[in-house]
C-alpha cells in the first residue's frame, strides 16, 4: 500500500512537469504506464491526465479518458468541462454542464468565461444571473468575466449592479476586478466613474493605465490621457507594447497639440506629432521595433497626423506587413485627399499577395469621397455584395460632409429597408443631416430607431437629437433628451448651449454654461465661443467679462478660435477699447482675428481706425480674404470714406488675388450711394457680373431715397419689379420718394401699379 502511494506521488510530480512543459508525448507514455500498473482507478491521477491533454489541446483524448474513468468527482467534471470550453465546443460544454451531478463556482466560471471568450456575452450574463439565483457567491474570475461581457454590450447598468456586489463581498481591491470594472466605465464613456475607480486603486498596473488612457481619449480628454501616460512613467509602471499602442492612439486623435510635455515638467507647446515622435523613440529604446501591432499603431499615428513621409519610412522598413498595415497607409492618403496614391497602394497590396478586406474597401471609399469623387465612392459601395454597418456609415458620412443631406437621408432609408441595424455612428450622422435640412419628422423617426436599440442614451446620438430638435425650434424636446442622458459629457452640454443660442434663448444659454461649470465639466473652445456669442447678442459685457475671466483661468486665452469670439463679444457690446486691448495682447493672430477687429470698428462707426488696422494687417504679412474686404468696405461705407473704399476695392484682385463677389459689390454700391456718387455707382453696376441680384438694387434704391435721386430710383425700382415682382418694399420706397418731393401723380401711378399686381404693403411692427 505504501509502495502504491509512493508510485502515485511520483507519477503526479511527473505529470505536473509534463503539464508545465506541455509535453504531450511524455504524458501519453505516463498514461500507458498508469494503465499497465493498474493505477487507472486513482481519480486524482486521471484528473491530472485530463488537465494534461487539455493543456496540449488534445480534447478528444481528454474526453475519452473521462468517459472511461471508473470514479469521477467534481474535479473530474470541472477538468473535462474546462477542456471542452477551451476547445470552444460550447454545445458539448453546455451538455456537460447540465449533466454535472454537482457544481461549484469553478464550474460556473468555466462556462461564463468560455461564453465571453466566444463573443456570446448575452448568454454569459444569463448564466451569471442563474448562478446568482442558485446562491453561488462569485469570485474575482466570475466578476472579471461579467464586466468584460458588460463592456462588450456597453451594458453599464449591469456593470453598476455588479460594482455594488464587488464592494459588498470585498473584491474592490482585487486588481483583476478593478481593471475590468474601470475598463467597463471607460469604454462606455462613464469617465468620471472610471477615474474614481482608478483613484481608489492602491497599485494600478499597466492594464489599469492603458484602460484609463483609452477611456480619456474616447471622451476627447486628450490632455488628461497624455498626463496619465506621464504618471505611468513617473510611477515606474512596466510599459509594454499594448500601453505604447494605446498612447499612440491618443497621439493620433485630432487636437492632440497641447501645452504639456508628456515626459518633462516644462510647459512648452508641442505639436501633435511631437508627442507621437517621443513615443516612437521610447518604442525603439524599449526594443519593440519588431512588434507588428505596435508598428501599425505608429503608422496610424503618423498617418492621422498627416505626416505621410514618416509613415512611408516606417512602412518601407517593416520586417513584415499585414493587411492592417496596408489599410492604415491607404486611409492616410485618403485623409490627405490623395485618392490616386491610395489606388496605387491598393494595386501594390494586391501584387504583394494581400487580399483586401472590408476595411480596405471602406478606406478606398473614404479616399474617393475626400478627394471629391463621391460618384466613384458610391460605385464602390454599390459593388459590395453585403456592406457592413461601417461601410454604410462611410457612405452616409460622405454625403453628410459634402452637404448632400437629401441623399444621406435617402441612403439611410435604404439601409433600413435592407434590414441593416444602425449603430451609434449611423444615428449621429443621419441626425446631423436631418438637423441641417430642418426635417423634424425624419429626426423623430431616427429618435424612435434609437429607442429600439437603446442608443438614445449614447452621448453622441443624444447630442444629435438635441441638435435636430434645437434646429426645428423644439427646445422642450431637446431639454427632455438632455435630462435623460445618464452620464453627461462636454459634447452634450455644448449641443444644448448651442441649441439655446441658435433659438435666441441667450440668457438660458448663459445659465446652462454656468450650470455646466458647477457640474465640474471643463468647457472647450466651442463652449466658450458659443456662450460668448450669446453674451454678444445680449449686449452684456458684464457676463462677457465673467466668461473672459474663466477663459483666462482655464488657459484658453491664446486660442485663436476663443480669442476671435472674445473680440466679437466686446465689439458687439460697444466696448471697442476692450476689444482692441485684448486684440493687442494676443500672441498669435490669424485672418479671422484681424477680420473680427476690423468688423468691430466698422460696426461701431470707427472707419479711420478700421482702415489703419487693415493697413497694419497687410504690413504684418497676414493675407486678407473675402471677409476682410467685406469688413473694411463696410467700414468705409458707414464712415463716408469713399476714396479709400474705391482704392481698397480696386486693389482686391490686383494686389491680393481676391475675386470680388456680390457682398463686395454691395458694399461698394452702398459706399458710393451714401456719398451721392450715383454716376460711379451706376457705372459699377453696369460692369459687375451679378447685376441681377435684388440686394444690389435695394441698396441703391435706399441711397436714392436719401438723396432724392428720382431718375436712378425709378430704374432701381423697375429692376426690382422685374426680379421680385411680389416684394412690396421697392413700391413703398419709390412711393415715399415721390411723396417727399410732392410728386403726387407719380405716387398715384405707383399705387395703381401695386393694385394691378395685387401687392399688399407689409404691415409695420414695433419691437417695443
Amino acid at each position: 500500500m505504501e509502495r502504491r502511494k509512493t508510485a502515485i506521488t511520483h507519477l503526479i510530480n511527473l505529470l505536473q512537469s509534463c503539464i508545465d512543459k506541455k509535453a504531450h508525448v511524455a504524458g501519453k507514455l505516463l498514461h500507458a504506464h498508469i494503465l499497465r500498473n493498474g493505477l487507472f482507478d486513482d481519480t486524482f491521477l486521471c484528473n491530472r491526465l485530463i488537465e494534461l491533454y487539455s493543456k496540449c489541446n488534445n480534447t478528444h483524448s481528454a474526453q475519452h479518458l473521462f468517459d472511461k474513468m471508473p470514479h469521477k468527482d467534481i474535479y473530474s467534471w470541472n477538468a473535462i468541462l474546462s477542456a471542452q470550453c477551451k476547445s470552444d465546443d460550447l454545445e458539448f460544454a453546455y451538455k456537460l454542464f447540465d449533466e454535472m451531478p454537482e457544481r461549484n463556482v469553478v464550474s460556473w466560471n468555466n462556462l461564463i468565461s468560455a461564453l465571453v471568450r466566444n463573443g456570446l456575452e448575452e448568454k454569459a450574463l444569463s448564466v451569471y444571473n442563474k448562478m446568482s439565483n442558485e446562491g453561488f457567491v462569485p469570485t474575482h474570475i466570475t466578476l472579471a468575466s461579467v464586466f468584460k461581457a458588460s463592456t462588450a454590450l456597453l451594458d453599464v447598468e449591469q456593470g453598476r449592479r455588479c460594482h455594488g456586489l464587488v464592494i459588498k463581498i470585498g473584491l474592490d481591491k482585487n486588481i483583476y476586478v478593478a481593471n475590468a470594472l474601470l475598463s467597463l466605465y471607460a469604454k462606455c464613456g462613464w469617465t468620471k466613474h472610471a477615474v474614481r475607480v482608478f483613484e481608489e486603486m492602491s497599485e494600478p498596473n499597466e492594464v489599469t493605465f492603458t484602460a484609463m488612457m483609452s477611456g480619456l481619449a474616447k471622451t476627447d480628454r486628450v490632455v488628461e490621457a497624455l498626463e496619465m501616460f506621464r504618471l505611468m512613467i513617473r510611477k515606474a509602471v512596466s510599459i509594454d507594447s499594448v500601453s505604447l499602442s494605446s498612447v499612440l492612439g491618443v497621439c493620433a486623435r485630432e487636437g492632440c497639440g497641447v501645452e504639456s510635455d508628456v515626459f518633462a515638467q516644462s510647459d512648452n507647446k508641442f505639436s501633435r506629432n511631437v508627442h507621437g515622435q517621443q513615443v516612437h523613440c521610447l518604442t525603439i529604446k524599449l526594443g519593440f521595433e519588431a512588434d507588428l501591432h505596435l508598428s501599425n499603431s505608429l503608422l496610424d499615428m503618423y498617418a492621422k497626423n498627416g505626416d505621410m513621409d514618416s509613415a512611408e519610412v516606417i512602412f518601407s522598413n517593416l520586417p513584415e506587413r499585414s493587411v492592417v498595415s496596408w489599410n492604415v497607409m491607404i486611409a492616410g492618403y485618403g485623409q490627405k485627399y490623395q485618392s490616386t496614391k491610395a489606388i496605387e497602394l491598393l494595386q501594390r497590396m494586391k501584387s504583394c499577395g494581400f487580399e483586401p478586406d472590408e476595411v480596405t474597401s471602406i478606406n478606398m471609399l473614404v479616399a474617393c469621397v475626400r478627394s471629391g469623387d463621391i460618384k466613384t465612392g458610391r460605385e464602390m459601395f454599390d459593388s459590395m455584395p453585403s456592406p457592413s454597418v461601417s461601410s454604410w456609415n462611410a457612405m452616409l458620412s460622405s454625403y453628410s460632409q459634402s452637404e448632400n443631406h437629401k441623399e444621406a437621408i435617402k441612403l439611410f432609408r435604404e439601409m433600413q429597408f435592407r434590414g441593416v441595424k444602425p449603430d451609434r455612428t449611423t444615428l449621429a450622422i443621419i441626425l446631423s443631416s436631418c438637423a441641417a435640412m430642418g426635417i423634424l419628422e425624419s429626426g423623430k423617426q431616427v429618435h424612435a430607431a434609437s429607442l429600439k436599440t437603446a442608443s438614445h442614451i449614447d452621448n453622441y446620438v443624444a447630442s444629435g437629437l438635441i441638435g435636430i430638435y434645437s434646429k426645428c425650434q423644439r427646445n422642450e424636446l431637446a431639454e427632455r433628451v438632455f435630462h435623460r442622458i445618464p452620464e453627461l459629457d462636454i459634447v452634450c452640454w455644448n449641443s444644448m448651449i448651442a441649441g439655446l443660442s441658435l433659438n435666441s434663448l441667450d440668457i438660458e444659454a448663459f445659465m446652462f454654461f454656468k450650470q455646466m461649470r458647477q457640474n465640474e465639466m471643463y468647457p472647450t473652445q466651442f463652449s466658450f465661443a458659443t456662450v460668448l456669442s450669446s453674451c454678444a447678442k445680449l449686449s452684456s459685457s458684464f457676463q462677457g467679462r465673467q466668461v473672459h475671466a474663466q477663459i483666462e483661468k482655464d488657459g484658453y486665452v491664446n486660442d485663436i478660435f476663443v480669442g476671435s469670439a472674445l473680440i466679437e463679444m466686446y465689439c458687439k457690446c460697444g466696448d471697442i477699447y476692450g476689444a482692441r486691448q485684448f486684440f493687442d495682447m494676443m500672441h498669435g493672430k490669424n485672418t479671422v482675428t484681424w477680420n473680427e477687429m476690423i468688423h468691430g470698428y466698422a460696426q461701431n462707426g470707427y472707419g479711420d481706425e478700421a482702415v489703419r488696422l487693415y493697413k497694419d494687417m497687410i504690413a504684418s504679412g497676414v493675407k486678407p480674404d473675402d471677409i476682410t474686404f467685406v469688413a473694411i468696405l463696410t467700414a468705409c461705407s458707414h464712415s463716408g470714406l469713399v476714396g479709400v473704399g474705391v482704392e481698397i476695392f480696386n486693389s482686391m484682385q490686383l494686389d491680393h488675388g481676391v475675386e470680388p463677389i456680390l457682398d463686395h459689390y454691395t458694399c461698394m454700391i452702398d459706399c458710393l450711394g451714401r456719398a451721392g456718387h450715383f454716376h460711379e455707382a451706376e457705372m459699377l453696376i453696369d460692369e459687375m457680373p451679378c447685376k441681377d441680384d435684388p440686394v444690389i438694387w435695394e441698396v441703391l434704391l435706399s441711397s436714392c431715397r436719401l438723396h432724392a435721386n428720382v431718375r436712378l430710383a425709378k430704374r432701381a425700382a423697375e429692376e426690382l419689379f422685374r426680379l421680385d415682382p411680389k416684394n412690396s418694399a421697392p413700391y413703398s420706397l419709390l412711393a415715399n420718394i415721390y411723396s417727399s418731393l410732392g410728386r403726387w401723380d407719380d405716387l398715384s401711378a405707383v399705387r395703381e401699379l401695386m393694385s394691378e399686381n395685387c401687392i399688399v404693403k407689409d404691415p409695420a411692427y414695433s419691437l417695443g
